[in-house]
């Protein structure tokens, strides 16, 4: 069940994120194309699990240090 929760929360947040840029671009003066948001949405959440991935690391690494 953590694996659906993971791969869950991606797939909400990347809708989350495409969603969003369809919104805020233009307030921006940003014309950009369906197919550009999908894949500026992917490149953000492809980041986003990155980052997630090294801050869970540098915990248990943390917590690895005082037990």
């Amino acid at each position: 069940m953590s694996l659906i929760e993971a791969l869950s929360n991606v797939a909400i947040g990347y809708g989350v994120a495409v969603l969003t840029q369809i919104a805020v671009f233009p307030l921006f003066g940003l014309q950009v194309s369906l197919s550009d948001n999908l894949l500026i949405g992917a490149l953000f959440t492809l980041v986003s699990v990155a980052r997630s991935y090294a801050v869970r690391r540098m915990f248990e690494r943390m917590r690895s240090w005082t037990a």
